[in-house]
């Protein structure tokens, strides 16, 4: 019976019409006409063969005239009546889907989509065998959210690592490193003061800045550290290292944060990808720079002053 109605109504394949090398399907269906009739459509016949006449009904029919009809209206076996519908029933895994859209616009995704579900909570009652799930952009940023909370650790362990292996101790390598949380801040007060919300891109910048703040403060220790093996006091040798390399460290902060203006302002299509990425690096450098010159050195002097107060003169005896 569904294959009347779907060759009735919606068509179906019957072969193919060659014109030259060209190929047409040859689509069997009813006249347009008769295709929105519903009294064209309740007399459509079906037929009733013997694999569709089951035995119970046979042995009810006995001699009834019935029983030898071989045919009979659509109407005598299905209720047919004009009301709305879908017009498409999606499925996936085998379960119907409806799916709902939005365009969110003023505000970042991920508030928006924890309001909505707060809200669908407290007033929507899903009746038995309906589920609701979150797809679209939402369900790229859950999953790219996730890979970060991996790839960040990561990424920051081997900043650590590297910085380890280049200075040949953890305490240096944890001062070089304190430069990170203060390029942190910097960027998350730059998305605070253009009111820009948190995103994978800000999360990738952050990314960035860390191996640049580490860079800088890569920079002053070094030369530090070669000062001290001279056979400078530490004191001296901090003043004299950060002066030497001022001009070092404040080229390598203004390279990235000039590149980036042009994306921190871009307005066409992909800047909301590009603001966030650029307002953290511009943002974090910034703080890191002054931080990583002011900061680093008094906290060199503070945790290295077991040292320092072992530098005394020693006599001399001859």
């Amino acid at each position: 019976m569904q294959a009347i109605v779907e060759i009735a109504v919606g068509g179906k394949e019957a072969g193919l019409v060659f014109e030259g090398d060209r190929r047409f399907k040859l689509v069997v269906r009813l006249p347009e006409h008769l295709r929105t009739d519903i009294e064209s459509i309740k007399g459509l016949p079906v037929p009733l063969g013997s694999e569709v006449i089951s035995a119970p009904m046979r042995a009810a029919l006995g001699e009834s005239p019935l029983a030898k009809v071989r045919y009979v209206p659509l109407s005598a076996v299905a209720q047919i009546e004009i009301a709305p519908g879908p017009n498409q029933i999606s499925r996936e895994n085998a379960k119907r889907r409806i799916v709902v859209t939005a365009n969110v616009r003023g505000r970042d995704l991920g508030s928006f989509v924890a309001d909505a579900q707060k809200q669908i909570a407290e007033k929507v009652k899903l009746p038995a065998g309906y589920w609701i799930t979150w797809g679209g952009q939402f369900e790229q940023l859950a999953s790219a959210t996730q890979r970060l909370t991996i790839v960040v650790p990561i990424a920051l362990l081997l900043i650590f690592l590297l910085l380890f292996m280049s200075l040949g101790s953890a305490a240096d390598a944890l001062l070089v490193f304190s430069g990170v949380p203060l390029a942190l801040t910097g960027g998350i007060a730059a998305l605070m003061l253009r009111d820009i919300p948190l995103s994978i891109s800000a999360g990738v910048g952050f990314i960035t800045l860390s191996g640049v703040a580490v860079l800088n403060g890569l920079i002053i220790i070094a030369e530090i550290q070669r000062l001290r093996e001279g056979g400078r006091p530490i004191v001296e040798a901090v003043r004299e290292g950060v002066l030497t390399r001022f001009r070092a460290v404040l080229m390598t902060s203004l390279v990235a944060p000039l590149g980036f203006v042009p994306m921190a302002i871009a307005t066409g299509p992909g800047a909301e990808v590009q603001r966030p990425l650029a307002t953290v690096v511009i943002g974090g450098i910034v703080s890191a720079t002054v931080l990583t010159l002011l900061v680093l050195p008094a906290l060199y002097v503070m945790f290295r002053r077991e040292e320092r107060n072992t530098e005394q003169p020693q006599p001399v005896v001859s």
